[in-house]
């Protein structure tokens, strides 16, 4: 906790005193300099968050419970800024071909919330105009999947490793996060999709 607290104090009284600076003259709000300043503070603070996620959390787990994976997607795409991109849920079961709304999975939903925050985050910093995130049941757990441009093939054994990122946007470590919750579970992961992009070009299953 006192790691956590000197990492983001700083940073914290920083973006506090830029934006009393953009505020004090209506000027300041078309500063690029100012503006580039304000997105410097706002990466430097998403790595920190992941770099403490990955620290503390581990492949360690909390209490599990069985929850509604619908109502978890729904609410952790509510926390993400998600620009235009699109949420669907699809709790179609693959063997009854009927909606099941009310499927449960057993997990610590803190850890769950991580990985879907974490994927949709990834989803839409690369994901391009009009994309399309989705989230269903497949036949041994669930999937998330987007319309964002492909991941090369030869690539998608590093995806999960820490400091991956396929342009400067992200930190590296959103990805790794979502392998960490995978194997505290136990959960395999299994990627797959097009490397033309559009619909179902990622997807990232999570066999329970």
């Amino acid at each position: 906790k006192i790691v956590s607290h000197d990492l983001r104090s700083p940073l914290n009284v920083a973006e506090g005193y830029l934006e009393l600076e953009v505020a004090s003259d209506a000027r300041n709000r078309e500063s690029q300099h100012l503006v580039k300043a304000k997105h410097a503070i706002e990466r430097s603070q998403t790595l920190i968050e992941d770099l403490l996620t990955l620290a503390q959390a581990g492949e360690q787990l909390d209490e599990l419970e069985s929850m509604r994976l619908v109502e978890v997607a729904k609410g952790c795409w509510r926390t993400v800024e998600t620009a235009a991109a699109t949420l669907t849920v699809d709790a179609t079961h693959p063997n009854s071909q009927t909606q099941t709304p009310a499927i449960k999975i057993e997990a610590d939903r803190s850890r769950l919330k991580q990985l879907l925050e974490n994927l949709y985050r990834n989803a839409v910093e690369h994901g391009g105009d009009d994309l399309t995130v989705s989230v269903g049941i497949c036949e041994d757990g669930f999937y998330v999947a987007d319309t964002g441009r492909g991941i090369p093939e030869s690539e998608r054994k590093d995806i999960f490793e820490v400091g991956y990122s396929t342009d400067e946007v992200g930190t590296g470590f959103g990805l790794r996060i979502v392998k960490q919750v995978a194997d505290a579970h136990g959960w395999d992961i299994d990627v797959t999709g097009s490397e033309q992009g559009g619909r179902g070009s990622n997807s990232v299953a999570f066999d329970l």
